[in-house]
């Protein structure tokens, strides 16, 4: 449970909340989004307030989740970046990822570290379609060290506005924030 949090995230910033497992860093994540089931108090995306009411996303908002939805229909890679918005962008994002030759695989056929890039080049795509913000939970696990190398370096040279769960230390301090999360409240740290 997410508690007492005042958060605010200035344009162009990069955030990092790290935390321990269950401390409220997804829950966060999705309050900002709109899709948290329960929350009480105000949250505001280009100074518009998000509704209370859980909805399918925040138009404004890129969004890479921790557990991607595979679907029991053959979703396929190209279709998942097609819904981002852009897919142009989402393709090119998609050759830098090295996941090109993966577009007419269904998303129930990947391995770990390709449907994280897959929602990743899906999210840069967003991003290149108008989205000011990207949300991102866990954007490196599943990922060889390589891999995590490549998408922390890619991530933290965005030029959007980010707000980035993870676990990696390293692309912790990449970010110009770091925040905490501890029993669903947060504190700003130095790593």
């Amino acid at each position: 449970m997410v508690q007492d949090v005042h958060l605010q995230v200035l344009p162009g910033e990069h955030v990092a909340v790290i935390g321990g497992n269950g401390s409220g860093k997804t829950s966060l994540l999705r309050a900002i989004m709109g899709l948290h089931k329960e929350w009480a108090g105000q949250i505001l995306l280009d100074g518009k307030k998000v509704s209370t009411k859980p909805s399918a996303a925040h138009p404004g908002v890129a969004w890479m989740p921790q557990r991607q939805p595979r679907g029991q229909f053959p979703f396929t890679v190209r279709e998942l970046l097609s819904a981002g918005g852009h897919e142009q962008a989402a393709l090119n994002a998609a050759r830098g990822l090295d996941i090109h030759d993966l577009l007419h695989r269904p998303l129930a056929a990947l391995s770990g570290g390709q449907l994280q890039r897959s929602y990743l080049a899906r999210a840069l795509g967003m991003l290149s379609a108008g989205a000011g913000l990207l949300l991102a939970d866990e954007p490196t696990a599943a990922l060889d060290f390589s891999g995590q190398e490549q998408v922390a370096q890619l991530i933290v040279a965005l030029p959007a506005t980010m707000i980035v769960v993870t676990h990696d230390l390293a692309l912790a301090k990449k970010c110009q924030r770091v925040l905490q999360m501890a029993q669903g409240r947060i504190r700003e740290m130095t790593l």
